[in-house]
């Protein structure tokens, strides 16, 4: 029975091993959806073509749709923001000339929020609005604008950002998750450990990122977001939550920090002093078993 025991325990362990975890980055700048205007199936194909101004939150995108009927593609130009809210403009005849002056007159944040004012100024044909779109709701739903007719239009998809920066958790059991749907937006994570523990698995991420994904304003374009994730899953790997540990921050103003590496080089230990919004503690991080220790 022993050996039994012992042949299973061994074969268990290798199987979770040769399970290997991966992180990959892939940086989308284009995303093609599904959906439908009045009941007829369309698909939508859009792109991102470069930031209103140095507020990042606001994006231009070029694309077409056609109706899976007809298959004839229909452009479209427009602005998307990083809350949802999407504008698309089929300017006829005119697209290439119109499209231009249309980003050439939105410049600005302020301008953005005129978007529509600017672009009926340049008759469109057609256009479609999605407006404060709720991420947590599929599909979305807007409106299709043509020969002062209305119609719903919905997209299958609970996000209509185009420019996303993925960051894609491979997991055993074939199992795969993206931070970017429930960290943030901003990507940079790196991945250091992972380890299995009785009340299930937990992998650890280093990560540094922007500390404001809008380059305009506070700590707009500054790297100063560095630290520590800890992801938490069952012992199937259906992700539970996560954990963030910050050793550097422009928001938090945690500057004031020192680093120390153990000799067997699996623990580091950092020592950060007091900032606007904590006391002075210390970070113990252990590489080999995937987990953060916060204490005073």
């Amino acid at each position: 029975m022993k050996k039994n025991f012992t042949l299973f325990f061994f074969l268990s362990l290798t199987f979770f091993l040769c399970q290997k975890i991966e992180l990959k980055k892939v940086t989308d700048s284009s995303q093609t959806f599904t959906g439908e205007i009045g009941g007829s199936p369309i698909t939508m194909q859009l792109h991102y073509t470069g930031l209103v101004d140095c507020d990042q939150y606001q994006h231009y995108v070029d694309g077409w749709y056609y109706y899976d009927k007809y298959k004839k593609k229909i452009p479209l130009t427009g602005i998307y923001n990083y809350y949802g809210n999407l504008s698309l403009y089929n300017f006829g005849p005119r697209q290439k000339q119109s499209s231009k002056l249309l980003k050439e007159q939105i410049t600005s944040l302020q301008k953005v929020e005129k978007t529509d004012e600017i672009a009926q100024k340049l008759s469109p044909q057609e256009y479609i609005i999605f407006e404060e779109v709720n991420s947590s709701k599929n599909p979305v739903s807007g409106h299709f604008y043509i020969d002062k007719k209305v119609q719903q239009v919905k997209l299958y998809t609970g996000n209509v950002m185009i420019y996303r920066l993925n960051n894609y958790l491979f997991l055993p059991n074939n199992k795969k998750i993206n931070t970017y749907d429930f960290i943030n937006k901003a990507g940079g994570n790196e991945l250091i450990s992972y380890a299995s523990g009785e009340n299930g698995n937990r992998v650890l991420l280093y990560f540094e990122q922007t500390s404001n994904f809008n380059a305009c304003g506070q700590c707009g374009a500054s790297d100063g977001e560095k630290g520590y994730r800890v992801l938490y899953f069952t012992k199937d790997w259906n992700y539970k939550n996560y954990e963030q540990f910050l050793t550097e921050s422009c928001w938090e103003n945690i500057y004031d920090v020192t680093k120390t590496k153990s000799k067997d080089r699996k623990t580091i230990q950092y020592k950060i002093g007091k900032s606007d919004t904590t006391p002075a503690h210390k970070l113990t991080v252990d590489l080999k078993n995937a987990s953060v220790i916060k204490s005073k």
